[in-house]
């Protein structure tokens, strides 16, 4: 599974959360977190929908963010989990969990279908 365009309404439910996720594991700014969804096969995220998600969680309080000079570039904008967004995180991912382990129950294959005479 490489090249996947995932339906949009799957991406908007789970992309805030994976955001979250990749900012929990240390300071990171946005150019790397698209890196990392796209590593992790989410497929490439766009800057006009990346970064609108980043300044929903700061203002959510879930991310705080600073600003670092570059290495003879302009400066970036460094996000950094909260504790309430470390919270946040625990509590969706766990019923994130539980929601798809349901859906996954109710999708399970078709029987092969049969042709009626």
């Amino acid at each position: 599974m490489t090249d996947e365009r995932w339906p949009g309404e799957w991406m908007r439910g789970v992309l805030s959360l994976c955001v979250l996720r990749v900012v929990a594991d240390g300071p990171t700014y946005g150019y790397a977190i698209a890196a990392r969804l796209a590593d992790a096969g989410l497929g490439p995220v766009k800057g006009g929908t990346l970064y609108p998600i980043l300044t929903r969680l700061e203002t959510e309080a879930l991310v705080s963010s600073s600003w670092e000079a570059g290495d003879g570039g302009p400066g970036r904008k460094f996000f950094t989990l909260t504790p309430a967004g470390e919270q946040f995180l625990r509590e969706r991912t766990e019923l994130w969990h539980v929601f798809t382990e349901r859906a996954a129950g109710l999708l399970a294959p078709l029987p092969a279908s049969r042709s009626t005479p």
